[in-house]
């Protein structure tokens, strides 16, 4: 059995469906009840379970929960998946070029925070985690060391 929320409802989903999909690149056609729908994946979070599709030109913001994850809710432990985003240290050694953001700032997951040379190569170092941006504490043009605190995290 699977738990989905569509936007703000939530449905209980067992057994397979009774549809009929065809993939078409990155778009499905799907026919259910001899009606016609178009959909595309627009955006997908495999870690959190959750993504955004468009069917016939309406996005709708999909979450799914297996079995494991309504056992960990059941046990209070649901939110120890979630990485909860520290300070930023430097993964080596090398030469600060550029800071890409600022205090007050959020980031995701992925986003490149700032660039740094090490041993002649420009690393685009990413935020490992969702937060706000408290502090920069390196400017462009240092050296840093690595496990150095470049950000703080709030």
């Amino acid at each position: 059995m699977l738990k989905v929320k569509v936007n703000d409802k939530e449905f209980e989903i067992s057994g397979p469906a009774d549809w009929d999909i065809i993939q078409q690149g990155s778009s499905f056609h799907i026919l259910k009840d001899n009606r016609s729908y178009r959909c595309t994946l627009i955006k997908k979070d495999e870690q959190a379970k959750n993504m955004i599709i468009a069917v016939n030109d309406n996005e709708y913001v999909i979450s799914i929960q297996d079995k494991y994850d309504m056992l960990l809710d059941r046990l209070g432990l649901s939110d120890m998946a979630v990485k909860k985003l520290k300070d930023i240290k430097a993964p080596m050694p090398g030469l600060v070029l550029d800071i890409k953001i600022a205090p007050g700032d959020e980031v995701e997951e992925g986003d490149v925070i700032l660039v740094l040379e090490a041993m002649k190569m420009e690393n685009m170092i990413k935020s490992p985690g969702a937060g706000k941006i408290k502090a920069i504490k390196i400017e462009k043009g240092e050296a840093v060391e690595k496990g150095q605190v470049l950000i703080e995290v709030e």
